[in-house]
């Protein structure tokens, strides 16, 4: 895709069609880099990994590390993990606490708020010739702690972080807040890292609500691996959502979620029942959501990703995934357990040992979803594959505007059965970005689907 070429030529989100040469370009990816990932909001880490001043995690934006890290005065920080002098990385472990980082290469030091501390033989050398205060660490441009969770881009006129979500905040809250329906209050008690050869779109798509690929998971479901599989429950999970109607939302930034409205009077369905204390501990969270929430205690999650590359998990299992860039072929992702900070020691152990078992390198779902993605990539590398367009075109028309769905209003471009108009969302706003948009039609301004939803702001 040369630079006078539109990424929207692309996307035909009229007949749902979309070019495989989105997923197999370099110089596409390349694209990507430049624009998208240089202005979106990103997915960082979790503050549960630096409790303590002088706590980091070393993460990633884009192709490029970045530091996680509290400060001596409490306050959060993202940090390029790259020396002001030549470049080399001033941190070189994943995690850990430290008053200082300095650079292996030329020793020059930084603190935790980023300054410049210690640059050798300063005097001799530099005395006149360098204003510290102009050579920090460079810092991101916005930052944004939501229950827990940092985000962060490098554009200083992006929105802020709550009108980047819009109305998707209430899906993603289901994965953030407690069981018990208490706001916020998850922590990270794990992180898998790993690298796949597929295109990180494939990936990042995957969760904005394909239920049209459930069989490509038949055989894990036929051995059973969910949380009451002990009981004789097959499948990947309790089957907590059968009375519920499930929707499908697509919004205006390029997010998109599949997410569940239970009938009104719904009876709680048994779960976790591999162990009773777990049973007892999960049907207790219930009662307190329904009590604290009310009728929207009957709102539940299911998978949804927040554009560009955060995807989640909001119930069974629990997660969040960044889907890393390494190459057109190639992702690292990354995916974040979460648990209620205060629940049970037994009850973190439980679900650490099925969210394995489910995701991740190892787990038998994500194994399915890999071997769909890396086939799907190095299938359309060939010239007679790029030829032809993927189909986008599932249920295209079937979608609302804000419905009541089982009392509830479910805000969005909604659809009520299987469709791929998330995806079909999320690359109008892909190739917005790539084309450099600004800001108002990265927010979905011109997009004839939530007018409604625009004259109201």
């Amino acid at each position: 895709m040369s630079h006078m070429q539109k990424a929207a030529n692309y996307v035909d989100w009229r007949r749902g069609q979309i070019s495989r040469e989105i997923y197999v370009s370099e110089e596409v990816y390349r694209r990507e880099l430049e624009t998208l990932f240089t202005r979106a909001w990103l997915f960082v880490g979790h503050e549960s990994q630096i409790p303590n001043p002088g706590d980091f995690f070393t993460s990633r934006m884009g192709e490029e590390s970045v530091i996680l890290v509290r400060d001596k005065a409490g306050e959060i920080h993202v940090f390029l993990n790259s020396c002001r002098h030549r470049g080399m990385k001033v941190c070189r472990y994943e995690s850990g606490n430290t008053s200082l980082f300095t650079c292996p290469y030329h020793s020059w030091t930084y603190t935790t708020d980023g300054r410049i501390r210690g640059i050798p033989l300063y005097k001799a050398l530099y005395d006149g010739n360098l204003d510290r205060d102009e050579w920090s660490l460079i810092e991101v441009a916005k930052l944004h702690n939501y229950k827990g969770t940092i985000w962060a881009t490098w554009d200083p006129e992006a929105p802020d972080f709550m009108t980047y979500l819009g109305d998707v905040k209430v899906h993603l809250d289901q994965a953030l807040d407690c069981r018990d329906g208490r706001p916020g209050g998850s922590e990270v008690i794990g992180v898998h890292k790993w690298i796949f050869p597929a295109n990180w779109k494939f990936a990042a798509e995957n969760f904005l609500g394909d239920t049209y690929h459930n069989p490509s998971h038949r055989s894990v479901d036929m051995i059973g691996i969910g949380p009451s599989a002990l009981e004789g429950v097959k499948g990947r999970r309790d089957n907590e959502l059968e009375q519920a109607q499930h929707v499908w939302c697509s919004f205006p930034a390029g997010h998109g979620v599949h997410s569940a409205v239970q009938p009104e009077g719904y009876e709680f369905v048994d779960a976790f029942k591999n162990d009773p204390e777990i049973a007892d501990y999960f049907r207790h969270c219930h009662e307190e959501r329904k009590r604290r929430l009310g009728e929207q205690a009957r709102f539940l999650p299911f998978v949804g990703t927040i554009f560009p590359n955060t995807s989640y998990h909001g119930r069974q299992p629990r997660s969040l995934c960044t889907w890393h860039p390494h190459s057109a072929n190639e992702t690292e992702g990354w995916r974040f357990f979460l648990v209620d900070a205060d629940a049970p020691a037994k009850i973190k152990d439980f679900l650490r040992g099925y969210y394995m078992r489910y995701s991740g390198p190892a787990g038998m779902t994500e194994q399915d979803d890999m071997e769909n993605w890396l086939y799907a990539t190095n299938a359309s590398m060939g010239t007679i594959a790029r030829r032809h367009n993927f189909n986008y075109s599932q249920s295209m028309g079937s979608s609302q505007l804000n419905p009541i769905v089982n009392g509830i209003e479910v805000r969005g471009d909604v659809s009520q059965q299987v469709t791929e108009h998330m995806a079909v969302g999320f690359y109008r706003r892909w190739a917005d970005h790539l084309d450099m948009q600004p800001w108002d039609v990265l927010l979905g301004g011109d997009d004839e689907r939530f007018v409604e939803t625009m004259a109201a702001q």
